[in-house]
């Protein structure tokens, strides 16, 4: 029960996340949901980045023997406070340190990819944009903005890797109001270069991503061999059960 309520929660981000991405267009996420050494990568980026504050509070730690690690590895890798394997993954820290520090309690991320999905793109679309497009503004508590998601509460906690950016934005001229002006953004520029190329960060985030969807339905390479052994199954049988009734109505006649 507490589980259920958990989820419900987590989805009640939805609308809010995608209102957030309105205006800034997507970019189409890379398919890595059966890469292993992605899922595991990501993985790893996950648990040393975005497990500080979030929680996952769906997901043990042993589930991700299924994308081919092992209990050792997953003891000596990705385990650092005294956790145990069969843990749920969860922070230490508490709601009500959250709230002072960002604002908000960060939400949990078991199904954050399933939240996000919107009239605009997929939810790991939405996550890729995301995670690609904050930059520096000292104007915002944190020091950082986003612009998919104006405003957020949320630090840029990848920008080591990145390295910092500030966003270039342009007046144009309202071409329904000449009086009027619009705030255009217009591109990034780099401040300061991070750990990683533009490329490599991509395929970090790139992994980070698929590792969230892959989070969100853990069984979802299961379900879908099984659906089409399943598909193949019914096409059989109603081929059978088409024929025995053309047998049967013949015998009639």
């Amino acid at each position: 029960m507490k589980l259920f309520k958990k989820l419900i929660a987590i989805l009640a981000f939805a609308p809010v996340l995608a209102l957030a991405s309105e205006g800034f267009p997507l970019d189409r996420a890379p398919d890595r949901s059966t890469d292993m050494a992605a899922l595991q990568n990501g993985a790893k980026l996950f648990v040393n980045y975005c497990l500080n504050c979030h929680s996952a509070s769906a997901m043990r730690y042993n589930r991700l023997r299924d994308i081919g690690l092992t209990e050792d590895q997953i003891r000596n890798n990705l385990l650092f406070t005294g956790e145990k394997v069969g843990d749920l993954m969860k922070n230490t820290m508490t709601a009500k340190d959250a709230k002072a520090w960002f604002g908000a309690v960060p939400p949990d991320l078991s199904v954050i990819a399933r939240a996000k999905a919107s009239e605009a793109g997929s939810g790991p679309d939405w996550l890729y944009t995301y995670l690609r497009s904050y930059y520096k503004d000292d104007s915002r508590p944190t020091g950082w903005n986003n612009m998919v998601f104006p405003n957020v509460g949320m630090p840029h906690v990848l920008w080591e890797l990145q390295g910092v950016r500030s966003a270039k934005f342009v007046e144009e001229k309202d071409p329904h109001d000449e009086s009027k002006t619009e705030h255009k953004f217009e591109g990034f520029e780099t401040v300061t270069p991070g750990k990683l190329t533009t490329i490599e960060y991509d395929n970090a985030v790139g992994d980070l991503v698929a590792y969230l969807q892959w989070m969100g339905e853990p069984a979802q390479s299961t379900r879908k061999r099984l659906g089409v052994w399943v598909v193949l199954f019914m096409a059989v049988l109603a081929t059978l059960a088409w024929r025995l009734n053309a047998s049967y109505w013949k015998e009639v006649k």
